[in-house]
């Protein structure tokens, strides 16, 4: 994230075994802080030898007094969100750790992730907690203190856990896509709807659960349906969906970023093997005019699973927040000619109604490129982070953060 004032750039990130001082310095939750004038950085550890885990980053977010709140949890191994307030606009100096625990609600069976965002005046942090569902803290007061808000969705468990979920928001709604349980697990589906005047609609408007967060929660299978498991595309079915990212511009317009896997064993129960080897993904780009209905392409090719363990996990993909149409795109195969590459190459991809144009970013690298970013706070310049470097598990990797800042054009 960017303060536009001190033209500041904070991002998070964990750190593994395998990376510069080993298991000295594995599993503390770090904060880079960027003098994007001067290039400067400097690294802040918010939390020593927290946990390995990629899971574990922390979400961030600028208070209205200038501080800084960092929220982070493990990787469902303990119950408790922990959280800290910075010093006014000073992004290396933290207060105290402070700690909500889940444990009424979970009966100790853990929560992660941690997804910051406000809503008529009051600051959620959405995580995966009870049941392994979508779940919320509240606070009234910018972040120094949570409570327990409720369950935004419920379903009988399958497998590993239920929906993965992203989320974007202005001050009045978020909305949301999220997926049934985990791909490796379900054929899943990816669903839309949005968080309104305390209720949950669809896209259409029509109310899902009109008091959301409070009671018996509804299952996001009653949302809008935006990419189904099994649909056909150019004659392919597409399966085993997964959400990437979603974005909302000033005119309301929504853009999201979708997986899916063309794939169908011989055998149908493969599919969902923890190491069934998964060939061939596919990037779908889908956007939501006001007032309108989904309209989903697909975008490119992501290549085969990351992953041996997690036959999903794929170079992923960034949309810029203050250009719906523009998009950073991870993949082993160049979507302008489809060769293989040796490694996973970052390209841009500049969508109209005539196509999508795409150029390198990065080329003929000797390390993967992944997971881009495009750090929002700034609507004046393009600041692109990706993740570089050997990555054999979300506990172990060898790999550095890049950031590549430019001025918006």
């Amino acid at each position: 994230m960017v303060d536009p004032d001190s033209q500041t750039l904070v991002v998070g990130s964990i750190a593994a075994p395998e990376g510069p001082g080993g298991d000295g310095r594995a599993g503390n939750v770090e904060l880079t802080v960027v003098d994007l004038r001067s290039g400067a950085s400097e690294v802040v550890v918010l939390h020593e030898r927290f946990e390995a885990d990629d899971h574990d980053v922390p979400a961030l977010w600028r208070r209205a007094d200038g501080r800084w709140l960092a929220v982070y949890t493990k990787h469902k191994t303990d119950d408790l969100t922990r959280w800290r307030v910075s010093e006014p606009g000073d992004p290396r100096k933290w207060g105290p750790v402070k700690t909500f625990d889940w444990n009424e609600f979970t009966g100790g069976r853990g929560v992660t992730y941690s997804n910051l965002h406000v809503l008529d005046g009051r600051l959620y942090c959405f995580a995966r907690a009870v049941n392994d569902d979508q779940c919320a803290l509240v606070s009234d007061d910018d972040g120094d203190t949570w409570t327990y808000a409720g369950k935004l969705f419920t379903r009988p468990k399958v497998g590993y856990v239920n929906g993965y979920t992203r989320y974007v928001s202005t001050p009045t709604r978020i909305d949301l896509v999220t997926t049934d349980h985990h791909p490796r697990d379900y054929n899943n589906s990816i669903y839309h709807g949005y968080l309104e005047a305390g209720a949950l609609h669809r896209t259409d408007g029509t109310v899902v659960d009109p008091v959301a967060l409070k009671g018996d929660a509804p299952s996001q299978v009653e949302l809008t349906t935006v990419l189904e498991g099994g649909s056909l595309w150019d004659g392919e079915p597409m399966t085993h969906c997964w959400t990437i990212d979603i974005r909302r511009s000033d005119d309301g317009t929504l853009a999201a970023v979708l997986l899916a896997r063309q794939d169908t064993p011989e055998n149908p129960e493969d599919a969902f093997a923890r190491r069934y080897d998964v060939r061939d993904h596919r990037f779908f780009y889908a956007r939501l005019a006001p007032g309108g209905e989904w309209q989903v392409r697909q975008l490119a090719k992501a290549g085969p699973g990351l992953l041996p363990h997690e036959n999903d996990y794929t170079g992923l993909v960034a949309i810029d927040p203050y250009d719906l149409d523009s998009l950073y795109v991870s993949t082993p195969i160049d979507p302008r000619n489809g060769t293989e590459l040796e490694h996973h190459e970052i390209f841009h991809a500049r969508i109209d109604v005539a196509g999508t144009t795409w150029t390198p970013v990065t080329e003929n690298s000797e390390a993967d490129n992944l997971r881009p970013i495009v750090a929002p706070g700034d609507p004046t310049r393009v600041p692109l982070l990706w993740f570089r470097g050997p990555m054999t598990a979300s506990q172990h990797y060898n790999c550095e953060v890049v950031l590549l800042d430019r001025p918006r054009r």
